[in-house]
């Protein structure tokens, strides 16, 4: 199903995805927004992710300064931007200026990692209840992406979430233990994290975020 000319609102767009529905654009000049609701759709189990060896030594290490919320116009205009790897992309100025206006009413986060004091990587997403739709990351720096996903993931489990929706499985999450889950498993799931009520906390207390980590690390 695609949309033209018919102004979106934040309100409408957290109806959709109560519904399961999540939007995308051809390209990032593209004026027209596709509704999709896949057959196989895309979950990262909370309880089940799985943090490798190797990326717990990059958050040992304290190479990148994360955070939440701190710059989230800045994420998605980075997630929205061509890269020499990936030159086009299905963010458009009308999904980046709904999610912004998500953001201010408190259903869109972000995650930021900074390298000496600039954003080389983050991701973002909304939120309803008790569950989280990732939308897109990016990453300039190695890891830089990976890091804010098993930060997003500490948060998300401390502050009462049950569900992450990442819409489709890649080689890149399978690593974390992303899988495929049928229409309609995901949309019993959906009906129930969205009862959930569990509030993003931006800012943890860091003891009990590595205290998260560590725990994420044992499963």
């Amino acid at each position: 199903m695609s949309i033209r000319n018919f102004t979106l609102t934040a309100d409408l767009l957290l109806r959709a995805y109560r519904l399961g529905l999540f939007p995308m654009a051809e390209s990032r000049a593209s004026r027209v927004l596709h509704w999709l609701d896949p057959q196989a759709r895309g979950v990262l189990p909370l309880d089940a992710f799985h943090l490798p060896r190797s990326l717990m030594k990059t958050l040992r290490g304290g190479r990148f300064i994360v955070t939440a919320n701190a710059d989230f116009a800045g994420t998605i205009a980075a997630c929205a931007a061509a890269r020499a790897d990936r030159p086009e992309t299905w963010i458009n100025a009308e999904i980046e200026r709904l999610f912004t206006e998500l953001h201010g009413l408190g259903f869109a986060h972000s995650v930021e990692s900074w390298e000496h004091g600039a954003l080389v990587g983050g991701l973002y997403g909304a939120c309803l209840g008790g569950a989280f739709f990732g939308e897109s990351m990016f990453s300039t720096a190695t890891d830089a992406s990976k890091v804010a996903l098993v930060h997003l993931v500490a948060r998300l489990r401390l502050s009462g979430f049950t569900l992450l929706d990442t819409q489709f499985v890649t080689p890149h999450l399978e690593k974390f233990g992303a899988v495929e889950i049928d229409r309609a498993t995901y949309h019993v799931q959906l009906a129930q994290a969205v009862e959930v009520s569990a509030r993003f906390v931006a800012s943890p207390d860091p003891a009990l975020l590595w205290r998260e980590m560590m725990e994420m690390r044992k499963g």
